[in-house]
């Protein structure tokens, strides 16, 4: 579940190992990519956590941030 706190959602997923974690940030850059907005994240082992935030915006969260989270909730479930 995101949790918005400082002027950022946060989430943070947990993975089977390395390599599913390191899967699923490769899905998440592409569709970041694609959206042209880009989380700051996180990996060590097999935990990810991204926090989103508009820089745009004066890093606050956006309607971006909303719309990317859903996306990146979409790549986890598969």
């Amino acid at each position: 579940m995101w949790v918005e706190k400082e002027n950022c959602l946060h989430r943070q997923f947990i993975f089977e190992d390395f390599s599913a974690a390191f899967g699923f940030m490769v899905r998440v850059a592409i569709a970041a990519e694609k959206s042209n907005h880009h989380p700051l994240w996180t990996n060590v082992y097999n935990k990810v956590d991204i926090w989103l935030s508009t820089h745009d915006a004066g890093n606050i969260v956006t309607e971006k941030d909303r719309k990317l989270a859903a996306d990146i909730d979409a790549i986890f479930k598969g």
